[in-house]
C-alpha cells in the first residue's frame, strides 16, 4: 500500500496506463510543461515526451475533435478539460460525434476517448470553475459517465476508463484532490468500473452520492450514528451505466433513501435516481425519496458557496425528514 492524494493517484494511474500502452496520449491546456492547473499530469511530459503529452490551444472543441480523429487512427486519447465550466464549447463534439460514432458505424468503429473533467465547488472559485455538469452527459446515450471520490478509486478507475472501448466522461472532485488514503498500486484487484460500492453499511436509511459529496455523506452518517440512526452510504461511482441492483437491494432493506449531489436539485441526476427507486421499491418505501443538492441559481461568489453546497446539516435534515412519514 502507498499513501497518495487523490490527485497523485490520478497521476500514477495515468502513468501506469501510458507505460502499459504506447497508444495512450494525454491532451489539454497546460497539461505538459505546467502539469495541469491542479498538477494532475505533473512530470508526464518530461517522462513520455511532447508527442504523448500534448499542450493544446485554448479550444475545447478542437481538443475533443482532435482526440476523436486520433481514436479513429487507433490511439487512446485522454483529454483534460481544465475546469468543469469550460466543457461546454466541446459539448457539440462530445454529444454529436463522440457519443454517436459507434452506433452510427453499426458497432464497427470504437472511440476509446476519456474526457477528464475536474468538477464541483469547494475551492473558492467562481462560476465556470465550480460547476456540476454531469447530467448533460448521463442523458446522452453512447457515453459512459463515472465519478471517483477517493484516491484508490481514482487510481483504478482512470485506468479502467482508458481501457474501455467506449468514450468515458471522467469526473474528478477537485476539492478532494488533496485528500489522502492508502492505494494498492501493486495489484489490479479492482471493483468493476460500473459497480457501486457500499462505503458505510447501515440499516435505517440509504444515502446515495458520488464524487465530491461522498465524504460529506460519510461525515453525516457518523453524526447520525451518534443520534442512534444507522445510515448506509453508497458511492455510486458510475452514473451511466448505473448499478441499480446495488441501490435497490439497499433501499429494499432500509425502506428510506436520500440522494445527495452538488448539482442543482431541479432536473438533476437525483431525479432519475428517485424515479428508478420509486419504480423498483415502491412497496418497500417508508417515505418518499428525498434529494439534497445545489439551488437553482448560477454558481454563487466564493464567499457564499458554503451556503450553496450540500453540507452536513442539510443532509442530516433530509435523513430526519424520512422518519417523519
Amino acid at each position: 500500500m502507498t499513501t497518495l492524494t487523490l490527485g497523485k493517484a490520478l497521476n500514477e494511474g495515468l502513468r501506469k496506463a501510458m507505460d502499459d500502452d504506447p497508444k495512450v496520449l494525454i491532451m489539454g491546456e497546460d497539461v505538459g510543461k505546467l502539469g495541469g492547473v491542479f498538477r494532475i499530469t505533473d512530470g508526464l511530459q518530461k517522462d513520455f515526451g511532447e508527442e504523448r503529452v500534448i499542450d493544446t490551444p485554448l479550444a475545447e472543441s478542437g481538443i475533443v475533435g482532435t482526440a476523436i480523429g486520433l481514436a479513429l487512427r487507433g490511439y487512446r486519447p485522454v483529454v483534460e478539460i481544465q475546469f468543469d465550466g469550460f466543457v461546454f464549447p466541446a459539448v457539440d463534439q462530445i454529444i454529436t460525434q463522440l457519443a454517436k460514432m459507434r452506433m452510427r458505424s453499426l458497432g464497427k468503429v470504437e472511440l476509446p476517448v476519456v474526457v477528464r473533467i475536474p468538477c464541483g465547488g469547494g475551492i473558492g472559485a467562481v462560476e465556470h470553475h465550480s460547476e456540476s455538469p454531469e447530467v448533460y452527459f448521463t442523458h446522452t446515450a453512447g457515453l459512459r459517465v463515472v465519478a471517483c471520490s477517493n484516491p484508490a478509486d481514482a487510481y483504478s478507475m482512470i485506468q479502467q476508463s482508458i481501457a474501455s472501448p467506449d468514450p468515458v466522461v471522467f469526473f474528478e472532485p477537485k476539492r478532494r484532490y488533496w485528500d489522502k488514503a492508502d492505494v494498492d498500486t501493486e495489484t489490479a484487484d479492482w471493483t468493476p468500473l460500473h459497480a457501486a460500492r457500499v462505503v458505510r453499511p447501515g440499516d435505517d436509511v440509504t444515502v446515495l452520492s458520488y464524487g465530491p459529496a461522498v465524504k460529506t455523506c460519510l461525515e453525516a452518517a457518523v453524526a447520525a450514528g451518534e443520534e442512534g440512526r444507522s445510515v448506509e452510504v453508497i458511492d455510486l461511482r458510475s452514473l451511466n451505466p448505473l448499478d441499480i441492483e446495488t441501490v435497490t437491494a439497499s433501499v429494499h432493506r432500509t425502506g428510506r433513501c436520500v440522494v445527495v449531489h452538488e448539482a442543482a436539485v431541479f432536473s438533476g441526476y437525483g431525479a432519475e435516481l428517485a424515479a428508478r427507486i420509486t419504480e423498483r421499491c415502491f412497496y418497500r418505501l417508508e417515505a418518499p425519496v428525498l434529494r439534497v443538492g445545489g439551488f437553482s441559481t448560477p454558481y454563487p461568489p466564493s464567499r457564499i458557496e458554503d451556503h450553496y453546497l450540500p453540507d452536513l446539516d442539510r443532509i442530516l435534515d433530509a435523513v430526519d425528514r424520512t422518519f417523519g412519514w
